[in-house]
């Protein structure tokens, strides 16, 4: 299998080189680097030209005339790679050595596999280790209490588990994933994630293949949480889609989630995409369990209920739209 890393970069000389340290040490190594920068005004590009000078034919790297965006200027480096596998790539992140290793096997075993991403450490900018749970943690949590779940369902209705920085895609996907939609808060990896969960062709996998850098800039946060039995739990509630019964905070946290992916699926269906039946069949479902989990919250929960429902009404929160 021939590999490609499809980075951007912008204004990111501060993080970079630990970066692509990282990709070039990998225990199997990389075929090509695609890097589109999208109008650095720091030593980026300087840094960038000087590991394609020592690296020839292995680096290839664009610098855009105008400043695409994150998720269209991924779009682009991801059409522009030639691997069989496309692994991308932030520019603040570090890998675990045999990243590319561990996730070439899992490609090859699981042939209906088009997706993966993975878990991960918490690193701060001076890149120490900080003990945390993370989104990536839930699904194993619901594995270990026997619930089940399937990786659509979780995405679109509670949270994206996927992040790009971990993630890689056969290539022979990208045509059923271009273009990106553009959207106010979606990235691309929410989208990568959405389109092949609901085919049953991606994975997240528990093991911890790079550490994902929290930072002041960075353009994505609030993965991490702190360790402890109580994080855990809420982690369970907020995932567990079907659990009967819930704290007053849980079932709170639940509505407001359902009422943002009801106006989030709503909003790729006006889009107009190829996938509008995805988003019409799943408006319906967000209908449904908002309505399933406000009674389940009444049943439990019926003073409270009577107060949060009144104060949402008034403040128009937790509404669908």
């Amino acid at each position: 299998m021939k590999t490609s890393v499809a980075m951007c970069t912008y204004n990111g000389e501060k993080f970079i080189k630990e970066q692509i340290d990282s990709i070039l040490k990998q225990s199997v190594s990389i075929d090509e680097i695609i890097v589109c920068d999208d109008g650095s005004s720091d030593k980026t590009l300087n840094i960038l030209n000087e590991y394609s000078e020592k690296h020839i034919n292995l680096f290839k790297i664009y610098s855009n005339e105008k400043n695409l965006r994150s998720l269209k200027n991924f779009e682009k480096a991801i059409q522009l790679c030639s691997g069989d596998i496309v692994f991308l790539a932030d520019q603040d992140d570090i890998w675990v050595e045999n990243k590319v290793e561990k996730y070439i096997e899992f490609f090859k075993k699981n042939s209906t596999i088009n997706a993966i991403a993975s878990n991960g450490y918490c690193i701060d900018e001076q890149t120490k280790i900080h003990e945390k749970y993370a989104v990536w943690d839930a699904p194993q949590f619901l594995r270990d209490q026997n619930i089940p779940f399937d990786y659509f369902t979780l995405i679109c209705h509670v949270s994206n588990v996927a992040t790009g920085a971990s993630m890689a895609i056969r290539k022979e996907i990208i045509p059923n994933i271009v273009p990106f939609p553009v959207v106010k808060d979606f990235h691309h990896d929410e989208w990568i994630a959405l389109i092949t969960s609901k085919t049953n062709s991606f994975e997240l996998l528990n093991e911890k293949y790079f550490y994902y850098r929290t930072h002041k800039n960075q353009q994505v946060g609030g993965v991490f949480f702190n360790k402890n039995n109580d994080v855990k739990k809420g982690l369970i509630e907020i995932f567990n889609i079907s659990q009967e019964k819930a704290t007053f905070i849980s079932f709170k946290r639940k509505l407001k989630k359902l009422c943002f992916a009801y106006v989030k699926s709503d909003t790729l269906l006006r889009i107009n995409t190829k996938y509008n039946n995805i988003f019409e069949e799943n408006l319906i479902q967000i209908e449904s369990l908002f309505y399933e989990t406000k009674k389940k919250f009444k049943r439990y929960n019926p003073i409270l209920y009577q107060l949060i429902s009144l104060s949402d009404k008034i403040l128009n929160k937790r509404q669908l739209k």
